[in-house]
């Protein structure tokens, strides 16, 4: 099981690398005004989003269900800081979605977000990642 969470936390980290750099690209996409930068961005924007976040998300989600069969067996799944967890996860998986769609907006000519609220937005999953670890490695509750 020991390698089974080793590869949790390399997927995690792919995945939280693209869901910290996109909105980060979407930053400078909204701030972009000529033709060519605005296609570089649609280009690189989904090249992160479906060649790195979305298969580091859903490797890190199957090997955390995984974990969670193999912890619910054993009765530790009834832990408040996992079930809290779980649902910081959740959270996650539901960002993720949006960046989807802020993705999808950008690739249509149809953002209706400055970049200073794509800074902002940047700044989310920094906070869930940060509670997640202290979860994990703390189990404060």
């Amino acid at each position: 099981m020991l390698w089974v969470k080793a590869f949790h936390v390399i997927f995690m980290v792919t995945w939280f690398a693209g869901l910290f750099y996109l909105p980060r690209l979407f930053v400078y996409h909204a701030q972009s005004t000529d033709p060519i930068s605005i296609e570089r961005f649609k280009i690189m924007e989904r090249k992160l989003f479906y060649g790195i976040m979305t298969p580091g998300g859903i490797v890190t989600i199957l090997l955390g269900l995984w974990m969670l069969i193999d912890y619910a067996i054993q009765a530790y799944a009834a832990s408040l800081w996992l079930n809290i967890k779980l649902g910081l996860a959740i959270i996650l998986i539901a960002y993720h979605v949006y960046c989807w769609k802020l993705l999808q907006d950008f690739k249509l000519d149809q953002n209706k977000h400055s970049h200073v609220w794509y800074r902002w937005f940047n700044e989310f999953p920094v906070l869930l990642l940060i509670a997640m670890i202290i979860l994990v490695i703390v189990k404060p509750v």
